[in-house]
């Protein structure tokens, strides 16, 4: 992979630049639109090696409290007990499993997705990591977007609404894009 070449030549760990990650999901509305929001609260680390994609590993967190769709209403419903539920489960974590290469400057992140305490395999299309650069304060930080879809209902998020006109108001796949910095934790 040509952007991972420029990594360090050894495993490195990195955690996440909480100021510049966030999580994004988009939605289908009533079968006529899109409801997109985001979670802010995303930490975790990363141990990567491009010489050795196969031993990569991730592993993050996702505070479900920082949701925000722009609609304080729909905001307070979904952090309430028909989707998140958040006082009882305020966070949703991801383990890597598995890490292949998927091409040029992509890679195939399988691993466990936790949500309101049930968890499910998913696997993460990763573009990147983007060859390092080195910040203001001289810390070394790469980059990488993630992208996946689930369905809502195998994390236990049932609730919906019947249309007089058939169908539902809220559709069962949830597209999932993260975009993630990352800053090398001191060797």
């Amino acid at each position: 992979m040509a952007s991972c070449a420029l990594l360090p030549a050894q495993t490195t760990s990195w955690r996440i630049d909480t100021n510049h990650s966030a999580a994004y999901f988009s939605v289908r509305h009533l079968m006529i639109s899109t409801v997109r929001g985001e979670f802010s609260g995303v930490n975790g680390t990363v141990h990567w090696d491009p010489k050795h994609p196969a031993e990569g590993k991730v592993e993050a967190t996702i505070d479900c409290r920082t949701l925000n769709t722009g609609t304080a209403k729909r905001d307070e419903q979904m952090k309430g007990p028909d989707f998140f539920d958040t006082k009882l489960y305020p966070t949703m974590k991801f383990v890597s499993k598995r890490v292949q290469p998927a091409g040029e400057g992509k890679l195939k992140v399988t691993g466990d997705l936790t949500i309101n305490a049930t968890t499910r395999e998913v696997v993460l299309d990763i573009e990147g990591p983007s060859p390092p650069v080195k910040d203001a304060q001289g810390r070394q930080k790469i980059g990488l977007n993630a992208a996946t879809r689930i369905n809502r209902k195998d994390f236990g998020i049932t609730w919906n609404e019947v249309l007089e006109t058939g169908g539902f108001a809220v559709a069962d796949e949830v597209s999932i894009t993260i975009d993630v910095e990352l800053i090398a934790n001191p060797n």
